[in-house]
This record gives C-alpha cells, structure tokens and sequence, in this order.
C-alpha cells in the first residue's frame, strides 16, 4: 500500500507541473488578447466622424492618412511584446517541466516508504528495550556495590570525595525508574497507538541510554577517587584493608546467619523461610571466591602490578557484596517474621473494627458499594479472619507472613481507614516481598530478565509513598497500592528464580566447583570472555580497566 507520506509527494508533484502548465495557458491567453485588442482598435479607428456623405478638405485627408500610417507602425510595434511574453511563459513552464523529471530521476533523498523500511521492526525495537533496562540496571547496580567501598574508605561525610558519585547515582536511578515505569505502561497497552507505541519503546532506549552517560561521566573522576593504580601504599592499599575487613566481618556473621535459619526453621511454617534457603551456603560460596580473588590482589600489589591488583580487588569486593546480601536476607526476613507475628493479633482486631464499621449504614454509604456487593465484601470478610483465627489455634507452626497478608487481602475491600493497623500490616508484606525480589535479581543478575525487574521497579513505585500526596487520596486507595506492591514484588521474586533456575543454579555441580566461579558468574562479578569485573560507570566504562577510564 502506497503510503500517505508518498501520496503527498506525488499529489504535489503534480500539481507543480499543473500549476506551470496553467502559467503558460494564461500566458499564451494574455499575448492572444494582447494581439486581438490592436487590431480592433484599428479596425474601428477607420470609421470618418463625418460620416461617407459629409466629405472632408484635401488637407485634412492627407493628415489623417498620415496619422493612419503612424497607428499601423505602432499596432506592428505593440506586437513583438506579447509574443515575447509567449514565448518566454512556454519557455519557463518547458524548463520547470524538464527540471522536475531530471529531480525525480536522479533523487537520492529516501523516500517515506524506504524510510520506515529502515526502521527496525516493532519486535526488534522492543527486544532493544528490554536489553537496554537490564544493562542499566545493572550499571546502577554495580556502581552502587563499588560505591559503598569508597563510603567504607572515605566515611559517608566527606562530600568531597563521596558526594558528586552519590548525586549521579541518585540521578542514574530517577532516569532508570522513569524507564521501567514507561515499559510497564507499554506493557500494560499504554499507548495503544502503533506509532505512539514505538515512541515509547525509543523514548525506553533513550532513558536507558541517559543513565549510562550519567554514569560513564563520572567514571574516569571515580577511578582517581579511588587511586587503585598507586599501589600499596595509596589507594589499593587502603581498599584492600576496607574489602579485607568486611571480608572478616562477613565471614563471622555467615555462622550466625546459619544459626538463625535454624531457629527461624524451628518456629515457623517451611513456607516462612522459604525465600531465604540456600542463602547461606550461596554466601559461603562468594566468600569464598572473595578469599580467592583477595589473595591474587596481595600478590599482584606485591609485585607491582596494580592493574592485575585492581581487577582482583573489584571482584572481590562484588563477591563481598552480594554475600552481604544473602547474610542481609536471613537477618531481615527473621525481624520480618517477628514483626508479623506480633502484628497478626492487632490486625484481628482492626479488622473487627473495620468489618463492624462497614455494616453501619453510614459506613456504608461512605464505601459507596451496592448493597449486595457489600454483604458479599463483609462475608468474605468474615470468612478470612476465621480461617486465620482457626490456624493460630491449631498449635501448628504458621506463616506469620502469610496470615497477615491474608488478614489485609480479605479485608482491604471493606476498609474504610477506623484503624491504623491494616496499612501497617500491608506495609511489613510489601516490604518483605519486594525486598525477597530483589535480593534474586541482586545476588543473579547475569540471569534475571527484564520482566522481573519491571515488576520489581513498579513494586517499589508503588511502596514508596507520593510526595507530596494526590489530593484526595484516602486510606482504601494508600491500602490498594501497599497491596498491590505485595502481589508485583511476589510475583517478581518468582518471575526472577525461574529466569535463575532456567540459567542454572550455581549450586548444580557445586563439587566440581570449589573456587565460587560459577556462583561469581551468576552473579554478574565477572563478565564474559574472560574480561575485567565491572565498575562504576555505564555500558562503555563499566567493563574498563582502571588506567582506561578517560
């Protein structure tokens, strides 16, 4: 099909044509009407004022035969201008007509049609745009994990060094979570127009695009803030002593992190805990690819070779950090758990009271449900803390997870903001689920997807609270959102462990990997073909070498 922007094209290059040939058409009628007017102004001049039968003196014939012949010089003068004019229109509308086809024939600019023949297919352009978001999102990660190391170094009030690298960062993440917010909106058929759907996709590329600048701005001024390259004695000497040290720390806090597990094990439900299994032997298995990649760093320091040094120590620190991270899970889901516990109790309670509220025919009308629809919410309701109530007397172990985020998902439809405890409870279970997710795509990050991320993006939009608040916001639509970035951080905690167990687990064949390679692989702590760790900085530094930065 000819397309519109073609259509247009020829349209106007006809009419060009027809609008020269008009020119000379109307030229041609001027000169005709130019050559006509002469000859009947001549023809009518011939007529005697006195008429054929009132004759005139010989000298006044003599002078108007003289005047005759001066009017026929000038009509055989006043000719030559229009036929100029004839000509010159013809001539004009041929060279216009002639230079035209010559335009046509020879052109090089693409057409409309070539032009979109150019532009990558719809699916490539999405493909791009969730390549795009990942490779950021781990930019953004990476150079906040090498981030902390220089907070460790420097101490979190020395602006000087710390400060301009926490503000790229901080506007890194305001760029990436535009990003995700837009590809969840085109994920969602938002826009719905073919045209204003590949803007969005762009528009994706092009966020993604602005936070890798960001961040290889600052790269090489990273790089000297660390000082790497001098060795022992300046910078990689004193990164080694922070990395060394929280090496040590991690080490100790792993063998608590077991023990916990243990006990958590013992006093709930499995299902309780079941986000957490695996983390401490995961830890171990980073620590211990840190130990390694720490020893070579001394070695290489030792023999001068700061560039060797500098790598090692970088994915050291990475293994470090996502060790931290496993360590950090166990110790946060274990308060979790006890939060929840003691919360389950005072959220039976709220929930009498919000349930007690909605049969009151004012409370009613304030939820502005049908009457029926009402009944249905209250019995369901009802139906909920039962079962919750039925559980907690059975003397079984529980989920106290679980139980909460039953009791706010049965009563969330009927709350109408009487007690404060609900959004309470709803915030413990969005927090411990979104903070599950991310621990996966932290911790996996050569294997997650950009699905998990975007749900794990819209969780924590969600989670965080609106400054300044929408007008007219009240607790049920505040309670919406703190239940549906529960329901989004879930599912991408499970969208993400397919994506790792799809990869490969590093702990399949564990035996045959005794170093942590595999698990440092997973984790995104050294990249393919054999290449140095990532740093701080976007997709064109991040895989840099400390003396390439610039």
């Amino acid at each position: 099909m000819t397309s519109s922007l073609i259509r247009g094209r020829s349209r106007r290059g006809r009419s060009h044509i027809s609008v020269r040939v008009a020119h000379a058409v109307v030229g041609g009628l001027v000169g005709v009407v130019w050559l006509v007017l002469p000859g009947m102004t001549i023809s009518g001049g011939g007529t005697v004022a006195g008429g054929p039968d009132r004759p005139v003196a010989g000298a006044r014939e003599q002078g108007e035969s003289a005047g005759n012949a001066q009017d026929g010089e000038s009509s055989a003068t006043d000719l030559v201008l229009p036929v100029a004019v004839l000509v010159a229109a013809g001539l004009l509308a041929s060279f216009g007509f002639m230079r035209r086809r010559r335009r046509a024939r020879d052109r090089t600019t693409p057409s409309g049609a070539q032009v979109r023949a150019a532009e990558p297919p719809t699916a490539e352009l999405d493909e791009r745009a969730r390549a795009a978001l990942v490779e950021a999102d781990d930019s953004v990660r990476v150079s906040a994990e090498e981030l902390a190391f220089v907070v460790g170094r420097f101490g979190v009030g020395d602006a000087e060094h710390v400060e301009p690298f926490t503000r790229v960062l901080r506007e890194a993440r305001g760029e990436l979570a535009v990003a995700f917010r837009m590809r969840r909106q085109y994920e969602g058929g938002v826009p719905d127009e073919p045209a204003a759907r590949r803007h969005a996709l762009a528009g994706i590329v092009g966020r993604c695009e602005e936070v890798g600048r960001l961040l290889d701005g600052q790269a090489a001024a990273f790089d000297q803030s660390r000082g790497l390259e001098e060795g022992l004695g300046g910078g990689l000497g004193h990164a080694l002593v922070v990395a060394e040290g929280r090496f040590r720390e991690l080490t100790w806090r792993t063998g608590g992190a077991g023990t916990v597990l243990s006990e958590l094990g013992e006093r709930y439900a499995a299902s309780a805990t079941a986000a957490v299994a695996g983390h401490v032997e995961q830890a171990k298995d980073r620590l211990v690819f840190a130990t390694t990649q720490l020893n070579h760093a001394r070695q290489a320091a030792d023999s001068g070779d700061n560039e060797r040094a500098g790598g090692r120590l970088r994915a050291a620190e990475g293994a470090i950090a996502q060790a931290a991270v496993f360590i950090d899970g166990i110790e946060r889901l274990a308060g979790e758990l006890s939060t929840a516990a003691a919360m389950v109790p005072a959220a039976l309670t709220g929930s009498e009271v919000e349930i007690a509220g909605a049969r009151d025919p004012a409370g009613a009308a304030y939820l502005d449900i049908p009457a029926g629809e009402l009944r249905s919410r209250v019995a369901h309701a009802d139906a909920t803390l039962a079962g919750v109530r039925e559980e907690l007397a059975s003397g079984r172990r529980y989920d106290p997870l679980d139980l909460l985020r039953r009791i706010v998902r049965g009563v969330g439809p009927v709350v109408a903001g009487r007690a404060g405890v609900l959004p309470a409870a709803a915030v413990v279970c969005a927090r411990s689920a979104v903070g599950g997710a991310d621990d996966v795509v932290a911790t996996h990050r050569a294997a997650v997807g950009g699905e998990a991320r975007t749900l794990l993006a819209e969780a924590r939009r969600l989670l965080a609270p609106p400054v300044p608040a929408p007008a007219g916001r009240g607790p049920r639509a505040e309670l919406a959102d703190l239940v549906s970035a529960d329901a989004l951080g879930r599912q991408a905690h499970h969208l993400a462990e397919q994506d790792v167990r799809l990869h490969g687990h590093p702990g399949d064949g564990a035996s045959h990997d005794i170093s942590g390679l595999t698990g440092a692989v997973l984790g995104g702590i050294l990249l393919p073909a054999d290449g140095p760790p990532p740093s701080f900085g976007g997709p064109r530094t991040r895989a840099r070498r400390p003396s390439t930065a610039a």
